[in-house]
């Protein structure tokens, strides 16, 4: 793999380009037969979080991904990728139904965070977000999770529960926006592309520090301005890397062991040769 010489500052921006692929798109393109189901039987539906069944070369999976919109109007409803609980809620119920019916998980996350707004803490954000770690850590199924854009925060993370987390090379994923960080630490928001490079927050550093499990190319002008190069190699990793999920006698298992050796420091290497 060609490494791009690009700054930190430089993949968040590009993360956040605004005709970037967004994972509906990512989800129309590489699925067939995509059957979207909204609402989380609770309270409404969250546009912020599509899914639904898909066919992924014929094989039955439930797909879930971030959305931000399209369009200011769409931005508005989406609230700009950050889910409301009812979000949460309805990927809940579609990871439950996946369970139910032993159907393989493929989410694709860029949401700068969960929306935090006081109606949805009063809805219950933060026990939506802990519902959803608690329940993908408890599934039997196979999970494969991308980070196509930005992934932040808890947000991100509980979409991100993979078995195999794969990240798109300009993609990022960190604990809170640059900004937000410079602004804690430093008490100055404008300090953010120092922050970049602080927070280690790109592909290849989190590749590193063994946070995800594999880096797929982009074209080197930015997958919004070529993406057809970056959809073959992407199609082409989530083939292989769900047959080796599928492959799993215990994926419940594996997903444990990644997340206790990741918890303890440790850089997680069990599997990563028959991916």
């Amino acid at each position: 793999m060609q490494v791009q010489k690009r700054t930190a500052a430089e993949r968040v921006a590009l993360a956040r380009h605004p005709k970037r692929p967004s994972p509906a798109s990512f989800i129309h393109a590489l699925f067939t037969d995509f059957f979207e189901q909204k609402g989380d039987r609770l309270y409404g539906d969250d546009e912020a979080i599509i899914g639904g069944i898909a066919l992924f070369h014929g094989r039955p999976v439930t797909v879930l991904g971030h959305q931000k919109g399209k369009d200011l109007e769409q931005n508005l409803r989406c609230h700009f990728g950050m889910p409301m609980p009812d979000g949460y809620r309805k990927a809940q119920r579609l990871m439950r139904q996946a369970e139910k019916f032993q159907r393989p998980i493929i989410t694709f996350i860029d949401s700068p965070g969960a929306y935090p707004g006081i109606e949805a803490e009063a809805r219950g954000q933060g026990e939506a977000i802990a519902c959803c770690l608690s329940l993908m850590s408890g599934l039997t199924v196979p999970i494969l999770a991308v980070i196509t854009g930005e992934g932040g925060s808890g947000g991100a993370l509980a979409l991100a529960m993979g078995n195999r987390v794969l990240m798109l090379e300009n993609a990022v994923y960190s604990v809170l926006s640059p900004e937000g960080f410079a602004s804690i630490l430093w008490k100055d928001s404008a300090r953010a592309n120092e922050a970049c490079d602080v927070m280690k927050l790109t592909s290849y550093d989190l590749l590193a520090l063994g946070a995800v499990d594999e880096v797929i190319e982009e074209p080197p002008e930015g997958a919004h301005e070529n993406p057809e190069p970056l959809l073959h190699l992407l199609d082409a990793a989530l083939q292989r890397n769900l047959a080796w999920a599928e492959k799993l006698p215990n994926p419940l298992g594996q997903r444990y062991e990644k997340y206790r050796a990741m918890g303890n420091g440790f850089l997680y290497t069990l599997g990563k040769e028959g991916a």
